[in-house]
């Protein structure tokens, strides 16, 4: 299996989530064994920052780095798309402080992505493939890890909400299976939350356009939910880009409950301060296709049904 950079630059602007304000985002080819890079412009110069588990500074409703001084939010959505396309090596200039929020999914991202043609190249991919199972708790939340071969989530959420309550879905990644399944589920929050946030200077941009927004008792979108339980797979979204800050994919099966940035963040934290205990490097050969998986586990709470 070889590793995937785009085949052109593409670029796109929108609104940034937490400042309100417009932001411009460019990705651009890398070479082989480059990995997934920020550009950091400063003193005349631009230089590109390979992301890591280290460089998270923030994890309160997003995922944000700080990379050579600078801060860049929001981005575990373009990461989650980058992953779930299989884009090894892959260049991002970011301008505005935050990644745009597009329509609150990875959904604009895969479409970006496949727009710029996604192009093989002559070096293997690498993967870390978990050799080890590995379990962080912080109280009744908790992510546990064991060696699988491939890239597996179980998620469980649980609000006490009356359209949410207990969800739970397992999902095999795959490029198609996450276009399908997962890309195009939306953020989502609550009425009284978003609005106490943007007293506060947070979430300025936030809005239907681009979230799943709930009062105490039903939906406020009035197009309603792309999918019956679009708010686990958004979590499943949220894992996937957050999981995506390792140097390289990540290979195992994971098993999270209650799960969120902060907790995502220091399980992979945990797997990069101690990798010659937990992963190893390898590099993976030509297979067959790898059957598409989306399934929704017994006990999954059905939410409201999808619009038809």
């Amino acid at each position: 299996m070889q590793q995937t950079t785009i085949d052109h630059s593409v670029q796109c602007s929108g609104i940034g989530l937490h400042s309100g304000h417009k932001v411009h985002l460019v990705l651009k080819p890398a070479p082989e064994d480059s990995g997934i890079q920020i550009a950091v412009s400063g003193n005349g110069q631009t230089r590109y920052h390979r992301v890591r588990p280290e460089k998270a500074s923030g994890t309160t409703l997003a995922t944000t780095l700080s990379l050579d001084g600078a801060s860049l939010a929001t981005v575990e959505h373009l990461f989650a798309a980058i992953r779930g396309l299989d884009v090894d090596n892959l260049r991002i200039e970011i301008r505005g402080g935050e990644a745009p929020i597009m329509d609150g999914s990875a959904a604009p991202f895969v479409f970006l992505l496949r727009s710029a043609g996604i192009k093989k190249q002559h070096a293997p991919r690498r993967v870390y493939r978990l050799v080890k199972s590995l379990e962080i708790t912080d109280g009744d939340r908790f992510i546990k890890a064991r060696p699988y071969p491939g890239f597996r989530v179980d998620y469980t959420i649980d609000f006490a909400h009356p359209l949410i309550g207990e969800q739970r879905m397992s999902f095999d990644l795959t490029a198609e299976g996450f276009a399908n399944a997962i890309a195009k589920a939306r953020t989502f929050g609550f009425l009284k939350d978003v609005e106490a946030l943007q007293q506060n200077g947070v979430a300025l941009g936030g809005s239907l356009d681009n979230a799943v927004v709930l009062d105490d008792y039903a939906l406020v979108n009035p197009e309603g939910l792309r999918f019956h339980n679009e708010f686990v797979r958004h979590k499943i979204l949220d894992f996937i880009g957050d999981m995506a800050l390792m140097e390289l994919p990540l290979y195992g099966r994971f098993e999270v409950r209650l799960g969120g940035h902060a907790l995502h963040n220091q399980f992979l934290r945990v797997l990069s301060e101690q990798r010659a205990k937990y992963l190893e490097e390898v590099e993976l050969a030509p297979q067959a296709p790898a059957r598409d998986m989306a399934t929704s586990l017994p006990g999954e709470a059905t939410g409201v049904p999808a619009p038809a």
